[in-house]
């Protein structure tokens, strides 16, 4: 399914929606071009929960990067094509909203703000995990999360496969991302206890979108700036 924002135009031009987008794919195409080397580039600026276990008990790893600063630094990295292409249409689709309704630097904070205390909560729930976790699905997750205590009643037009037929239909907002939350928290649940599940954070989604919800509406997100 590929949802289309189908609520009232935006009327500022979501500068900060589309920078990310071009940081995101400028850094994707260089991860391209590592080839070999990708591997020792995400050890570097990856989340690796069990180094950031290291870093709070005071002992982090000898790395020229700050485990810390892997909270940000990861959420501009992805796996492959159809990770950042997901991801990048779910921010263009939720996210020139928000922003208009944020304005540009307190929804840069928000976003941010948002995939820092996601990559928390995939730490965690799984603080001796060692696998790299990349992506900026928890930062997107906290945009819908917002957006869905914002617009619950606006339409979300839907691609829709039918056998060999496509066809469109309108969901409300309160449907598609309540059940894209239930499914990640339903998910989150069913990898307790394994630490590499499917190389999935769902833990990430799951606490993006709440906190998302959360720091909206305390940031400003209800007043009417339309």
């Amino acid at each position: 399914m590929i949802p289309i924002n189908d609520e009232n135009p935006t009327y500022s031009t979501p500068i900060v929606v589309y920078a990310l987008i071009a940081i995101n794919v400028i850094v994707f195409l260089y991860e391209m071009s590592l080839g070999s080397g990708l591997d020792g580039f995400f050890q570097l600026y990856a989340v690796i929960p069990q180094q950031l276990s290291a870093s709070f008990n005071g002992t982090p790893p000898d790395q020229p990067v700050p485990e810390l600063a892997t909270l940000i630094t990861s959420q501009f990295l992805h796996g492959g094509l159809l990770h950042i292409a997901g991801n990048m249409l779910f921010l263009w689709t939720f996210g020139d909203n928000i922003e208009h309704d944020l304005g540009h630097f307190k929804f840069l904070f928000f976003y941010l703000l948002c995939g820092v205390l996601a990559g928390l909560t995939h730490w965690f729930f799984g603080m001796q995990s060692i696998a790299p976790t990349v992506g900026a699905s928890g930062a997107i997750a906290g945009v819908m999360g917002a957006y869905l205590v914002k617009y619950p009643k606006a339409k979300i037009v839907t691609f829709l496969p039918l056998f060999i037929i496509w066809t469109t239909v309108r969901i409300p907002a309160v449907f598609f991302l309540g059940f894209w939350f239930v499914q990640q928290a339903i998910s989150s649940v069913a990898s307790l206890g394994i630490q590499e599940a499917s190389g999935v954070a769902y833990w990430a989604h799951a606490g993006g979108f709440i906190f998302g919800a959360i720091l909206g509406p305390l940031l400003g997100l209800m007043s009417d700036r339309r």
